[in-house]
């Protein structure tokens, strides 16, 4: 069903403009609730995903994030700095490495699901439950009818 047209197309309030306002929106509320921690939301993303173990290299974090392996250098030297990440040679191949929370990184990993459930409850506060649960919804059916998987289906 076509619910756009080219000569009209509101790129102000466009269902393309709201989703990535969402997101700049979620990502500086994790900022916030992250500030004690002195890590950003992208580096929480990494430690998540290396600690669930979602990603154990820089090239599966890469694509996992939709990230390009220049950033994610940077970002991982940082985690790195900050005493969080551990990189290890891969056992089988010299070129690569596996990577590895440190005991920090354990710590605050284990904090996730305090620190993301209060900012998600911050973005979503204005909602009611009913809203939350059929916006969820509207947004699985839109991913699903074009064969991506949400993040809430496949992290659980």
């Amino acid at each position: 069903m076509d619910h756009y047209r080219a000569s009209d197309f509101p790129f102000k309030g466009s269902i393309g403009q709201l989703l990535a306002h969402a997101a700049i929106l979620k990502d500086r509320l994790l900022d916030k609730h992250l500030a004690h921690l002195d890590i950003t939301a992208a580096q929480f993303k990494v430690l998540f995903f290396v600690g669930h173990n979602r990603a154990n290299t820089p090239a599966e974090l890469c694509r996992e994030l939709s990230i390009d392996s220049g950033s994610m250098t940077r970002m991982l030297d940082r985690l790195e700095k900050k005493e969080l990440l551990l990189r290890n040679p891969c056992p089988n191949d010299r070129r690569s490495v596996r990577l590895h929370l440190s005991p920090a990184g354990e710590a605050v990993n284990a904090e996730a699901p305090q620190i993301a459930s209060q900012a998600m409850n911050e973005l979503v506060g204005c909602l009611s439950s009913e809203e939350l649960q059929t916006l969820t919804h509207l947004l699985d059916k839109i991913l699903r009818s074009h064969d991506a998987a949400t993040c809430a289906a496949q992290e659980n």
